[in-house]
């Protein structure tokens, strides 16, 4: 058996040993898992989870609207990705688009009631399968987790040049 599969050693391992956790490949699989599990929960709504992250995000944002740039920074995306999918919404009836006050080349985004609709459907589903998930963490654990994931999520927005954003 190599020494480092033996029983705990003095020496550390360097961070991108295979006998180590490390974090990219940790993150991808449980953003993947849960984004996967959560699609096939609500496949039945018509529904993807980007589209309820883009409906709860304009839900808890400014009550007057989003810009798609705001929009775009607060779900951590790409301009052309948050662009066709508010095309869909759109399209669905689940917001519209309206000239910002202030800026003629942007827009607000404000969800309309069946968008208000389609989230109140979702989020049930949304916040059972978190429970789901936390579920294997300690009671006593799981927002101190959330927390360090959070700052995780920060730290990652800083490294890659965005802004901080709080959940």
């Amino acid at each position: 058996m190599p020494p480092s599969r033996k029983s705990p050693s003095t020496t550390p391992l360097p961070v991108d040993s295979p006998d180590r956790r490390r974090l990219p490949p940790l993150l991808r699989r449980a953003w993947y898992g849960l984004n996967q599990a959560f699609r096939r929960r609500i496949a039945q709504t018509g529904s993807t989870p980007d589209q309820f992250t883009a409906l709860r995000t304009l839900l808890e944002g400014d009550p007057d609207g989003l810009t798609q740039r705001q929009l775009t920074d607060l779900m951590s995306s790409d301009p052309n990705t948050i662009a066709a999918l508010l095309e869909r919404m759109e399209t669905a009836g689940w917001l519209e688009r309206v000239p910002h006050e202030s800026d003629r080349r942007a827009y607000r985004i404000r969800l309309l009631p069946t968008g208000r609709h389609q989230y109140a459907e979702l989020r049930d589903l949304a916040v059972a399968l978190q429970s789901e998930v936390l579920s294997a963490l300690p009671e006593d654990k799981r927002e101190e987790f959330l927390e360090h994931l959070a700052t995780i999520a920060e730290v990652c927005h800083e490294v890659a040049g965005k802004p901080k954003r709080q959940d």
